[in-house]
């Protein structure tokens, strides 16, 4: 090898060194600093809780004070109109807490069942479906007011009165499909929409029986307990009388005979 390759080949080592050490000393961009203290930090792990956290399973456990109990005191679940004056994100705080109350109670009720004790207080469950039926409902407000205010809709999807298997009439509500409905056979047969049979129609038959005969029934009661408030009290209040039952026919039971009472009238002398 020559002396001047050899020359050329040392000449290129101490460029290659003298530029790795010079991006080495640069001053390090904003981005490089923020990854640095990025790494040099422990990791923080951001949660969302409305309620002290305690960081492991036994949040869906009660609490050990109740354990051993027969009676829980608890309240009465959320009303509508205490829903309404709440804005949307304490409506949203109030959900995480009645859906982590809800799991919370399940497992509990589990957790009795398996080694046979008593849940204390399982109306507890009920108030709380109650309470997130409610919010829900509120939430449901809000959203058709917004959407009629924007757009004059209310935003819901959209449904219609339809007959299912058995005759009787439900409401439907539309969805989305890939295919049209005289296509989609899947979903024709898992809707039942449409009916038909001599099964059917027996059926349908003796439930408008059931019904008559209920509201047959309940006319008949309405009628008996007007004619016993007539002839224990003939000077009843009749306006009140039809106000309370707007079915029953007062002016016709007045000529009745088993609405007059036994007693004998006060003849003047």
């Amino acid at each position: 090898m020559s002396s001047t390759l050899i020359k050329c080949f040392n000449l290129a080592k101490t460029v290659g060194n003298v530029t790795v050490k010079g991006f080495l000393a640069t001053p390090k961009q904003p981005w490089q600093a923020c990854s640095a203290v990025a790494l040099q930090t422990p990791h923080v792990q951001m949660q969302m809780h409305t309620s002290p956290v305690r960081r492991d399973l036994m949040e869906f456990f009660d609490e050990k004070k109740n354990w051993s109990e027969n009676e829980v005191k608890v309240g009465r679940a959320w009303r509508t109109e205490e829903l309404r004056i709440k804005s949307n994100k304490e409506l949203h705080q109030l959900w995480f807490i009645l859906l982590k109350e809800r799991n919370m109670l399940m497992t509990m009720e589990h957790e009795c069942n398996d080694k046979m004790e008593v849940f204390p207080n399982p109306e507890r469950i009920d108030k709380v479906k109650i309470s997130m039926e409610n919010l829900e409902t509120v939430v449901r407000e809000r959203n058709k007011a917004y959407h009629l205010l924007e757009t004059g809709e209310t935003g819901e999807r959209p449904q219609k009165a339809v007959k299912n298997a058995f005759g009787l009439q439900v409401n439907y509500k539309s969805c989305e499909h890939a295919l049209p409905p005289f296509m989609n056979l899947k979903w024709i047969k898992s809707r039942h929409i449409g009916f038909g049979g001599r099964a059917v129609n027996r059926f349908l038959l003796k439930y408008r029986e059931k019904l008559y005969n209920a509201k047959r029934k309940a006319k008949n009661r309405s009628r008996n307990e007007v004619m016993m408030i007539l002839r224990r009290n003939p000077n009843f209040d009749l306006v009140a009388l039809r106000r309370q039952f707007p079915d029953v026919n007062v002016d016709k039971l007045l000529t009745d005979d088993k609405a007059r009472g036994h007693y004998v009238p006060k003849v003047g002398v």
